[in-house]
């Protein structure tokens, strides 16, 4: 099953999971930060990232720059507490 096949899986089954009310609120959302012109603000792929110290899950302060010391970053964002 390619990625796309997968995503497409997920997407419907999230609307069995999802009421209808918050679907329409988070699509409208997602309209709303597209309309915003966003999109050209994010980073290309390849691009490479700028200098940054931001605390990780456990409240440490980490550096882009030792990390890449280390060899290669994976960078992964996520808004909230899970």
């Amino acid at each position: 099953m390619t990625l796309q096949e997968q995503l497409d899986k997920l997407r419907e089954a999230s609307k069995a999971r999802i009421p209808a009310e918050a679907r329409a609120i988070m699509a409208r959302s997602i309209e709303d930060l597209r309309a915003s012109g966003i999109m050209s603000r994010i980073a290309k792929v390849g691009q490479p990232a700028p200098h940054f110290t931001l605390p990780n899950a456990g409240g440490d302060q980490v550096s882009l720059a030792d990390l890449r010391a280390g060899g290669p970053v994976v960078l992964s964002f996520y808004r909230g507490r899970w």
